[in-house]
């Protein structure tokens, strides 16, 4: 009969780091700290680092579990199998859904996912592609909130929580939409780290993929201004032409006109049963070119309105730059001054001008959502409503954009979020401006 084992000398050793374990749980993780990192800005990177690893597997859970849904995909490898078949009239590049409306970053950015997915065939490999592209925009995404430090730690958990529709567009529907926010993004953390023509450079691919990254752009042309001064704006502007010329080379050689009226066409109709806002007026008035006008009045009065307060942002912006420079040089190598805070100047206008583009847009359809809603509790958050009400807005919005289809209610609660915290921004404008 075999001698029995005696396991007392393994039982002890997991007594004793059982022990350590619950020691050093209860002195370290106290409710302080518990609650500091759901409320104190300054926790916002470690947080964001522990949900993005959590989002890493939540991405493969889903790709390996819920149903891939073809929208436009097919349509998207039909138009660049025309481009890669040699056709450079940008008027025949055509699929399922009608002729290709894409500037020409979408086509090259398409046509390489066209080889890496055997012709478009391996739909998991894609989603995989997507999954990675989630992942890169929500890391550029918690830079942003960490080095602005605006919102408390648990608005990125809300982020993530809510964001269902989000996972759809990118990983079960193969959307343009997230590739040109991603490079957005990138393009945005590239500004505030001072790299200047390498933003501009990234911005202008954004503009190349889909044409909504616009939206940013008067906010950003401030920021040149303000910031760099006119001669160096000119400068990025160059880069951003020259990116779009370059980019757009073969199909303004095979057909310029065709190219810039499909591409870049701002008078684009839409179909009133995908809008996700204007649901709750008449289908003739939503398509009625009198309401566009009126909305484009709008768009253009309310960036009237921020304009004074974004001059005065990023010009002070500007100037803590600098103090931040000469400090630097005064300090010994060790010491450091926090003036992350100061990017809060260079953000806001820059959310502020995609939300108004949003608010006055002439439709919205549901893959839209990403345009503004990684910006969105920024954006809530520089209202001056109460915390419960900030979060109920959020909810709502992203009830209505989980609502489908579109419902008169569904839509005019959009709306009317929409309006509440434009007012309460442009509000604290007016405020801020009794105040000088």
């Amino acid at each position: 009969m075999a001698p029995r084992r005696d396991n007392s000398g393994n039982l002890n050793w997991v007594k004793k780091y059982r022990r350590i374990a619950n020691n050093w749980v209860q002195s370290n993780l106290t409710w302080s700290e518990i609650s500091s990192l759901l409320t104190d800005p300054n926790r916002l990177p470690l947080v964001g680092l522990l949900l993005v690893i959590l989002e890493v597997f939540v991405n493969i859970l889903v790709v390996q579990n819920v149903r891939y849904t073809e929208i436009d995909w097919k349509a998207y490898m039909q138009e660049v199998e025309g481009f890669l078949n040699g056709t450079l009239d940008y008027s025949k590049l055509r699929g399922d859904t009608g002729p290709l409306v894409y500037p020409a970053g979408f086509v090259y950015l398409y046509s390489m996912l066209y080889y890496a997915t055997s012709h478009g065939t391996n739909i998991k490999l894609a989603q995989y592609v997507f999954a990675v592209l989630y992942i890169v925009l929500l890391v550029l995404v918690f830079r942003i909130y960490a080095k602005t430090k605006k919102v408390p730690p648990y608005v990125l958990v809300l982020i993530c929580t809510t964001s269902y529709r989000i996972h759809s567009i990118f990983i079960l529907r193969l959307f343009n939409d997230p590739v040109a926010m991603v490079l957005l993004f990138a393009s945005i953390n590239l500004f505030l780290e001072n790299r200047w023509h390498l933003g501009s450079l990234f911005y202008s691919l954004a503009v190349s993929v889909k044409m909504n990254i616009l939206l940013f752009a008067p906010a950003l042309l401030v920021a040149y201004l303000a910031i760099l001064g006119f001669r160096r704006t000119v400068v990025q502007l160059a880069i951003c032409a020259a990116v779009q010329v370059v980019l757009g080379l073969p199909f303004l050689y095979g057909n310029p006109i065709a190219y810039v009226k499909g591409a870049f066409n701002l008078g684009r109709v839409f179909e009133f049963k995908w809008t996700v806002n204007w649901r709750f007026l008449p289908e003739e008035v939503f398509l009625n070119p009198y309401f566009h006008v009126g909305l484009l009045v709008l768009h253009l009065a309310a960036l009237a309105w921020f304009l004074p307060s974004w001059i005065t942002y990023l010009k002070s912006y500007a100037k803590l730059r600098h103090v931040e420079k000469d400090l630097k040089g005064q300090l010994r190598r060790n010491e450091k001054v926090d003036m992350s805070t100061s990017s809060q100047l260079f953000i806001l206008p820059l959310f502020t001008a995609n939300f108004i583009g949003i608010v006055f847009s002439r439709s919205l359809h549901y893959q839209f959502y990403v345009w503004y809603f990684h910006t969105l509790p920024y954006i809530v958050w520089c209202t001056s409503y109460q915390t419960v009400t900030k979060i109920v807005i959020l909810g709502v919005i992203e009830l209505c954009w989980n609502t489908y289809p579109s419902t008169i209610f569904s839509s005019a609660a959009l709306y009317i979020c929409h309006i509440a915290l434009l007012f309460s921004l442009a509000n604290n404008k007016a405020k801020g401006t009794k105040a000088r």
